[in-house]
């Protein structure tokens, strides 16, 4: 099992800084490459680029009222929940598909209750 991931590709998880610019000011996050490919993807599904996507997640966490002082681990979360949300069909694979164009109330509404199904099947 541990062979698909030890014998993967090690650019996958070097580490690239990038600069943008949020609110004026230069901010810079460090990930591994496969967490930039997925925000690439991420952000294409709706014509935007890192640097727009980046800005547009930190604005809106902050208009939530949400605290993003770890912002990196807060993209990182996003990376991989976007993948999750695809795997378990919430979000069509089709990058043709914008994620702004999907019913986000409803989508988590259905998460929640297939997520209550499964803790009561357990119980």
């Amino acid at each position: 099992m541990c062979e698909l991931f030890i014998d993967a590709d090690p650019a996958l998880w070097a580490s690239h800084t990038r600069s943008f610019r949020m609110d004026g000011m230069v901010t810079s996050v460090r990930l591994e490459e496969l967490f930039w490919r997925t925000l690439e993807t991420i952000g294409a599904r709706d014509d935007l680029t890192v640097p727009q996507l980046l800005h547009r997640l930190y604005n809106e966490s902050l208009d939530a009222g949400h605290d993003v002082g770890n912002f990196t681990s807060f993209l990182r979360v996003c990376c991989l929940r976007y993948l999750e949300l695809q795997k378990s069909g919430y979000v069509p694979d089709s990058a043709h598909v914008a994620l702004s164009s999907l019913p986000a109330r409803d989508i988590l509404a259905l998460e929640k209750r297939d997520r209550a199904q499964r803790r009561s099947r357990m119980t």
